[in-house]
C-alpha cells in the first residue's frame, strides 16, 4: 500500500507540473513595440567639439528598425558646422560614411559654442550653446594581470577638484601572425621563394570601443581616478600573442552630459533581464529646429581631448596564455608528378584565387621523393584577410 501511495503522488505531481507548465506557456505573450517599426528614422549625432589640438570628428546616422535587414544607415551630404557666440564659425568636411571632420580648431576657451546640422532634404539641427569644460591629463594608463585576462586601467586627477565626471575611449592595435608561414607562391607558371615584399605571415590588426566607460569622483572629497577600468582582453585573445598597445582618449563631462551617457549605457547595454534598469528616454542637448517635435539622439560636449598610449609585450605575460587561432588549419601535402611539368602542375593549384585555394607553406624534399609542397587554406597562410602589412607610424619595438 505504501508503495502504491507514493506512485500515486509521483503520478500527482507530475500532472500538476505539466498543468502549470502549459498555463504559462500559454499566458506567455510576445512583446512587440510600436517603435520596433515605426515608419520615422531619427538623427544619432556621435562626436565632441574638440577644442584643442586634436581632431573634431561627428558621425552622423539614422535610427533603423529593429525588424528590418539593415543594420546602419549614415547621413551623407550634410552641412556641418560649429559656431561661437560672437558669430565665429567652423566648417567641417565630409569624409564620408556619415562622418564630418575639421583639422584642430584651437578654439577660444572663454566663448560657448554649438553644434549646426543641415541635411540634404532640407532639415535643420542645432545643439544648445555650451561652455568648454577642460579636460586634466591622463596620469597614467597601466595593466593588471588578472585569471580572466588582461585588465587595461586609467589614472588621472584634478587638483582643482572641478572634473569630477570622466568618459573615455580607446583605440587598440596589435601585431599578429598567421598560423602557418608560406614560403613559396605561384608566379602564374611555377612556383618560387617569396620575396620581403610578399610576406604575408606577419600583420596589424585593430578595433576601436563600442561601449561607454564611465567615471566619477562627485561622491568623493578629492578628484581622483584611481584604476578605472577600460577594457578586458582575454587571455586566448590574439591581440596579446606578440605585442598589444593601447591609445586611451580621455573626456571631461559636465553634469548633464554625464547623467546623459549613463542613461544611455543603462538603455543600450544594461538590459535583459528582470534585474536591469526599465529602458527610459533619452534627453540630448541637440534639436530639430524645423520640426521641434522630432526627437534627435545626442550630446554634444565641448573639451579639449587627453590622450596617452602604452604597449604591453607578450613576454610581460603569464607564459600559460596562449591565443586560440581563429580558424581550424590543416596541412597537406599536393604531389602530381616529376619534373618541372609537375612543378607547373602544383603552381596552377596555388595560384590565388583559382580554387581548389592552397597555398604553399614548405617544399617537400625531391629526390628521392616526387616534387610537392605543403599547403594550407588562405585563412591559416594569409594575415592579410584580418589585418594590414601596413606598420602604424606609431609602432615601435622596444620600451
Amino acid at each position: 500500500m505504501e508503495v502504491r501511495r507514493k506512485e500515486f503522488m509521483k503520478k500527482k505531481f507530475l500532472i500538476l507540473f505539466l498543468v502549470i507548465l502549459v498555463v504559462v506557456i500559454c499566458c506567455k505573450k510576445p512583446y512587440t513595440p510600436n517603435a520596433i517599426n515605426v515608419p520615422n528614422n531619427y538623427l544619432v549625432v556621435e562626436g565632441t567639439i574638440n577644442t584643442g589640438q586634436d581632431s573634431t570628428i561627428f558621425k552622423l546616422s539614422r535610427t533603423v528598425n529593429l525588424s528590418g535587414n539593415t543594420s546602419s544607415n549614415p547621413v551623407l551630404q550634410a552641412q556641418v558646422t560649429v559656431l561661437d557666440n560672437q558669430n565665429g564659425s567652423y566648417p567641417l568636411t565630409e569624409l564620408g560614411n556619415g562622418r564630418y571632420g575639421a583639422p584642430p580648431l584651437n578654439l577660444d576657451v572663454t566663448r560657448q559654442y554649438k553644434l549646426s546640422i543641415k541635411t540634404a532634404d532640407g532639415r535643420e539641427y542645432a545643439s544648445d550653446l555650451i561652455t568648454i569644460k577642460p579636460t586634466p591629463p591622463i596620469d597614467s594608463v597601466g595593466f593588471t594581470i588578472q585569471n580572466n585576462g588582461l585588465q587595461i586601467y586609467a589614472n588621472a586627477h584634478d587638483a582643482t577638484n572641478k572634473t569630477r565626471y570622466y568618459r573615455w575611449e580607446y583605440q587598440e592595435t596589435w601585431q599578429f601572425h598567421a598560423k602557418y608561414q608560406s614560403q613559396w607562391v605561384s608566379d602564374g607558371t611555377e612556383m618560387v621563394l617569396r620575396t620581403p615584399d610578399q610576406d604575408i605571415y606577419s600583420c596589424f590588426g585593430n578595433d576601436f570601443s563600442t561601449s561607454i566607460i564611465l567615471g566619477s569622483t562627485a561622491k568623493l572629497s578629492q578628484d581622483i581616478i584611481d584604476h578605472n577600468p577600460i577594457v578586458l582582453v582575454e587571455p586566448t585573445s590574439e591581440k596579446i600573442e606578440t605585442r598589444y598597445s593601447i591609445l586611451v582618449k580621455q573626456y571631461a563631462l559636465s553634469t548633464d552630459e554625464y547623467n546623459f551617457w549613463v542613461n544611455l549605457k543603462k538603455n543600450t547595454e544594461q538590459l535583459g533581464s528582470i534585474f536591469d534598469p526599465q529602458p527610459s528616454n533619452i534627453n540630448g542637448n541637440i534639436h530639430c529646429i524645423s520640426n521641434p517635435s522630432e526627437p534627435v539622439i545626442g550630446y554634444i560636449g565641448a573639451t579639449n581631448v587627453q590622450q596617452k598610449r602604452i604597449f604591453v609585450r607578450s613576454d610581460q605575460l603569464p607564459f600559460t596564455w596562449v591565443p586560440t587561432y581563429p580558424y581550424t588549419c590543416e596541412l597537406d601535402s599536393i604531389f602530381y608528378c616529376a619534373g618541372k611539368a609537375c612543378a607547373n602542375q602544383v603552381a596552377v593549384l596555388l595560384i590565388p584565387n583559382n580554387p581548389p585555394l592552397y597555398y604553399a607553406v614548405s617544399a617537400l624534399p625531391s629526390p628521392p621523393g616526387p616534387p610537392g609542397f605543403l599547403g594550407s587554406s588562405r585563412e591559416c597562410v594569409d594575415c592579410t584577410i584580418r589585418g594590414t602589412k601596413k606598420r602604424p607610424d606609431f609602432w615601435i619595438d622596444n620600451d
